[in-house]
């Protein structure tokens, strides 16, 4: 049973632990982001737990029509996760080397290239996709954490420590949060940039008398 959830941190070799660890700090990165730290370990889990039965469930079946191996590595969360953002983007199209395709076939092409990624299973980054498009489109509307929810996880163990590890950049559950953090590194603080004093003249005395004001001109 350890195996539905500990399949994310298998890896056959360095090559793909260094393709794990590049589709971590991109995929997973700017998934935390969006959702907060506590929810993104709670759907983390939830994926890689409905990713494993589903393979489980269709191994059988797709192993008559062609060899399969294990799913192993972040590869089948990180297709949820992807499947989760393009499926509840409010982008209809994007910029792909220099075409406009559909935002939802984007995870699609990334299936297509995750073949280049060594000792990747590709039943196991289908049903990963599945999952995450299934979940975005509210099919797993139960599995869904509310953000007050997530908010009242930050004030508990173990969120709670690691808020206070130094160098870790905590993603707060609540949206006000999560937008009040970003406007503070946009918007910095009066003083911190170097400022520069122009010097402007004062503007000439214009005589009092319209006559003379007249003659001058």
């Amino acid at each position: 049973v350890h195996r539905l959830l500990t399949y994310i941190f298998v890896y056959e070799d360095l090559l793909s632990l260094a393709c794990g660890a590049a589709v971590i700090w991109h995929f997973a990165g700017s998934f935390e982001r969006s959702v907060g730290t506590a929810k993104h370990c709670i759907l983390t889990a939830t994926f890689s737990l409905l990713s494993a039965l589903l393979f489980l469930l269709l191994e059988p079946l797709a192993s008559r029509l062609l060899e399969l191996g294990d799913a192993k590595g972040f590869l089948p969360v990180a297709f949820a996760m992807l499947g989760v953002s393009t499926t509840r983007s409010r982008m209809k199209r994007t910029l792909l080397c220099g075409c406009r395709v559909p935002v939802v076939l984007l995870p699609w092409l990334g299936l297509c290239l995750a073949w280049l990624v060594p000792h990747s299973s590709l039943l196991g980054n289908l049903c990963g996709l599945l999952v995450g498009e299934g979940y975005g489109l509210g099919c797993c509307f139960c599995l869904d954490v509310p953000e007050s929810v997530g908010s009242k996880l930050d004030q508990v163990f173990p969120f709670t420590l690691l808020r206070r590890i130094p160098g870790l950049k905590y993603i707060p559950g609540s949206l006000a949060e999560r937008r009040a953090s970003e406007n503070s590194t946009i918007n910095p603080v009066p003083g911190t940039y170097p400022t520069q004093s122009y010097h402007c003249p004062s503007p000439l005395a214009l005589p009092a008398h319209p006559g003379a004001q007249s003659q001058g001109f």
